[in-house]
């Protein structure tokens, strides 16, 4: 059920910045649920079941006070050191309870917390229906956590990215408007209800929503109102991509969207959160939807210049300065990390090849909503519009691009007695990561130049001494190998065999070294103490950029390692028993997978089956009887069978693994 309105209208004054600043505890409102809450005294305590408020929670940087989540919150990236307690869908309200929380943030369809925790802790039910309402949420919560400032700097941001887009929608004729629909569902076409905030996105975002005259967060589609609404653009989050396989069916693949291939998938944690990254996916589905218009400059609102800077340290004498500079480039924010020499310099880059005379190395990152603009107009063009927009000369400047939100630089130094090595590493590993000598590459060489793709884990490496030719190019080696063995001990996989494959990289990794200034290297290999550092300083880099990136550390939890590797629990249980018992199922192996022993049980069985698939164990029959002392450990000490309903693509270590877990929960079901 979506917020009604009785509670948002007692929560207005909320969307007034002054009136929330003068309030003062104890103060009462109305929650999604038409309950009155009070509130006595700021929370210390909280425990998070719902994704968008943990969300807002940890931007609003209320982090220290939040003692539990659920495995579906991974933003920001500070989410990754709070304990998790289940899933959306079945929390273990016992290990919540453990926590002791004063507060608990809940949905409607768990409608166990208020049974747990009625009288030992407060409840607040938040779900908005509409943009203005998520942001009065927002209010909400920073009126409740002493961060009215922060929330105010949130929702102006999105309200900011908004009114940029409805700009540019305004320079589109209606005529050209295309209908948009947000595709939902795995086994069965659905979509947001008439009320659902998705539906609103999608207006803001220039597209004409469809209308099912029902409400609810998900409904069912006919295929007559599929073919009567007949979209020209869907779009879904990750785990709407099995709907495709009926999109492939007669009638289904009949309307404007399927024909002309404008099926486009996003994040889960964008399309289906009305919290604090509204403005940004609205941005994003915007010039998905009207990537033509939108590379017109003709529709272009904002003037192309630097909005901002921010100085950086870095403790180089040749470094005349270090900045993030902001700008905005046809009409989205983008951020650079320029570093500017006292005199020119010469590099080594892997997207330039080697330059001279260079005063500025620069890391630009433009935004995905700037994604598909910046490939229409290539390489070159795009290069010499950011130059440009920065005022950084094209003849003594070497450049790299990102898709990593330069937010999440980091900054890694690594020092022997008189050396001195800074690794400046931007990384992002959820998208396009691959195994070098294992996966395929989509793009062949010949007689044309491959469309430009963002950099994905980009490093710029600066000394304090001199490095020769041969040095700077053999850096690029000992960088490359830091950058893979760092991946290697996060186990960040494969997007293309994410099951079998670790990633050694992403495909559009860059790497620029400079020359420096001081004492003559002239190796930088392994075995030398200069090739260490930059290993190091690569090293220490890449693993905590993608930790800023995408929130993730070699401590994650199973249930993210499972996501990793694309093995759905919800698949899983659906297909070992009937379809009634499948969420009991589900709720068991995640209490199962909550508890330390079993998760690491897994986690070594993934381990093993990486091993196996690479051809380093032979004999498997150790691990046979450790799954089946499991699955009977798990059934109170009773022989159980291992049933054969994993799917067949999944490696044979992993598959019995699950089969023990499984056959184990199912037991502790009937007892």
């Amino acid at each position: 059920m979506m917020k009604k309105t009785v509670g948002i209208l007692i929560m207005m004054f909320l969307l007034f910045p002054g009136s929330a600043q003068t309030a003062a505890f104890p103060f009462s409102f109305t929650d999604s649920g038409d309950n009155t809450i009070s509130i006595e005294a700021p929370p210390q305590r909280v425990v998070s079941l719902v994704p968008s408020i943990t969300e807002i929670l940890l931007r609003l940087g209320a982090a220290d006070v939040v003692r539990g989540i659920t495995y579906h919150s991974v933003l920001p990236s500070q989410s990754s050191a709070i304990p998790v307690v289940g899933g959306f869908f079945n929390p273990d309200l016992d290990k919540a309870a453990s926590l002791e929380p004063d507060l608990i943030f809940y949905a409607d369809l768990q409608q166990g917390v208020r049974k747990q925790f009625t009288g030992k802790a407060a409840m607040i039910q938040l779900s908005p229906a509409s943009i203005d309402e998520s942001f009065a949420q927002i209010r909400l919560l920073g009126r409740l956590f002493d961060k009215e400032k922060e929330a105010e700097k949130i929702i102006r941001r999105q309200m900011e990215q908004l009114k940029v887009i409805a700009d540019k929608i305004d320079k589109i004729p209606q005529i050209k408007r295309q209908r948009v629909m947000r595709l939902m569902g795995r086994k069965t076409v659905m979509a947001p209800g008439d009320d659902s905030f998705q539906n609103e996105f999608i207006t803001a975002a220039g597209g004409i929503a469809p209308t099912w005259h029902k409400n609810g967060s998900i409904v069912p589609v006919t295929l007559e109102q599929w073919q009567e609404f007949n979209p020209q653009v869907l779009y879904g989050c990750g785990g709407d991509r099995s709907t495709m396989s009926i999109l492939d069916s007669p009638g289904w693949n009949e309307v404007d969207a399927v024909k002309n291939h404008k099926v486009f998938f996003f994040p889960c944690d964008l399309t289906c959160r009305a919290a604090t990254h509204t403005g940004y996916f609205v941005s994003w589905l915007a010039a998905r939807i009207y990537n033509q218009e939108f590379s017109d400059e003709h529709n272009f609102v904002l003037p192309q210049e630097v909005v901002s800077t921010k100085a950086l340290a870095l403790d180089l004498d040749y470094v005349q300065k270090a900045e993030i500079i902001e700008t905005d480039i046809k009409d989205f924010r983008n951020k650079t990390l320029a570093v500017t020499f006292k005199l020119p310099m010469s590099v080594v880059s892997t997207l330039e090849g080697e330059k001279e005379g260079i005063t500025t190395v620069a890391n630009h990152y433009f935004p995905p909503p700037s994604w598909g603009l910046g490939h229409r107009q290539g390489l070159a063009a795009l290069r010499e519009d950011t130059l440009q927009t920065l005022h950084l000369p094209d003849d003594t400047t070497s450049l790299l691009f990102t898709g990593a939100n330069m937010d999440n630089l980091s900054v890694a130094t690594q020092r022997f007695k008189e050396m001195e090595v800074t690794a400046l590493v931007t990384a992002g590993v959820n998208s396009n990561s691959v195994r070098m000598g294992k996966d395929s590459g989509s793009f062949y060489e010949q007689g044309q130049a491959e469309k430009h793709k963002p950099g994905t884990i980009n490093i710029l490496l600066l000394t304090n001494m001199e490095l020769s030719p041969r040095a700077m190019t053999r850096a690029l080696i000992s960088a490359t190998e830091a950058k893979s063995a760092a991946l290697q001990d996060l186990d960040i996989r494969s997007s293309y065999s994410p099951q079998v494959n670790q990633a050694t990289g992403t495909g559009t990794d860059n790497v620029l070294v400079v020359q420096g200034e001081g004492y003559p290297i002239d190796s930088t290999g392994g075995h030398t103490k200069m090739g260490e550092l930059i290993a190091r300083s690569v090293y220490a880099g890449v693993q905590e950029a993608v930790h800023l990136q995408n929130g993730l550390t070699a401590g994650r939890s199973i249930f993210q390692r499972l996501k990793e590797r694309r093995i759905s629990l919800h698949s899983l249980c659906s297909k070992a028993v009937k379809p009634e018992q499948a969420p009991l199922l589900r709720a068991e192996m995640e209490r199962i997978l909550l508890e330390p022993r079993y998760a690491d049980f897994l986690k070594a069985i993934l381990v093993i089956s990486d091993d196996a698939e690479r051809g380093i164990l032979q004999d498997t029959g150790s691990i046979d009887a450790w799954t089946e002392m499991t699955a009977s450990e798990l059934a109170g000490g009773i022989d159980v069978q291992l049933k054969p309903f994993i799917p067949d693509n999944l490696p044979q270590i992993t598959a019995k693994g699950l089969a023990a877990l499984l056959a184990g929960a199912q037991a502790r079901m009937v007892q």
